[in-house]
């Protein structure tokens, strides 16, 4: 993909290490963008995804990949950065969908995309991608489409480059994909699903719990999908 002069596009993907943004990370790359790879460990509990991440980033061709600590933990309020929430377990495959999750993490997308963008105008990238998803479960505040292109006028208004009049877009090609048709894309384009991490309350060597939302999730796009998971226990 090339921009106006020829030359290659960039482009900064929010990379976890989950199969969400992983798959997300293969097909920026698979559009031709120069993908420049950004991590966040903000203090949740699964930050043993940054491996994958780095692992990711590395086999799927990410011409830079960068971690970056930031602490979203001392707002407390979520599930994922304050150990005396519980992370819930066991629900029912419908309960995720009701309601804000305790898992949500307040303001986060807000934050992680505001970091692509200063690292993308440094760049001189103007696209940026997330693995958002509103379906299935989310009930995220901040993976709904409306955020994503409110946060595309913000960024217009909010850089150097918006204020010479070039624009910024948020690319979040999962958005409206099932659990199952992501799993479907991650096979197509050759994602190793064994270095994805979903969970939400890993054990100590980085095993999923197999009983949060997230895993129900996976578990349940993979069955679907009709895809072995190779992270699944016996």
């Amino acid at each position: 993909m090339t921009g106006p002069r020829g030359s290659v596009r960039r482009a900064v993907v929010l990379l976890s290490g989950g199969l969400d943004s992983t798959t997300t990370l293969a097909r920026a790359i698979e559009q031709g963008f120069e993908v420049f790879a950004l991590t966040l460990r903000y203090g949740q509990r699964h930050a043993i995804e940054t491996a994958c991440a780095e692992e990711q980033a590395r086999a799927l061709g990410a011409r830079e990949h960068r971690v970056v600590d930031v602490d979203l933990g001392f707002a407390g309020g979520s599930a994922l950065t304050d150990r005396s929430i519980a992370v819930p377990k066991d629900r029912a495959a419908r309960e995720p969908a009701d309601g804000v999750p305790v898992t949500y993490v307040p303001a986060r997308n807000a934050v992680l995309l505001s970091l692509a963008l200063a690292w993308a105008e440094t760049l001189g990238a103007r696209d940026l991608f997330i693995g958002a998803n509103v379906l299935d479960y989310s009930g995220y505040p901040d993976c709904r489409p409306e955020f994503l292109r409110a946060f595309e006028e913000m960024a217009r208004r909010a850089t150097r480059a918006g204020a010479a009049g070039e624009a910024f877009r948020v690319r979040a090609p999962l958005l409206r994909m099932t659990k199952a048709d992501i799993v479907r894309e991650a096979v197509r384009l050759g994602v190793d699903l064994s270095r994805t991490l979903s969970c939400y309350d890993p054990g100590p060597q980085g095993q999923p719990c197999g009983a949060c939302d997230a895993c129900v999730l996976r578990a349940k796009g993979f069955r679907e999908a009709g895809v072995a998971d190779p992270t699944a226990g016996p």
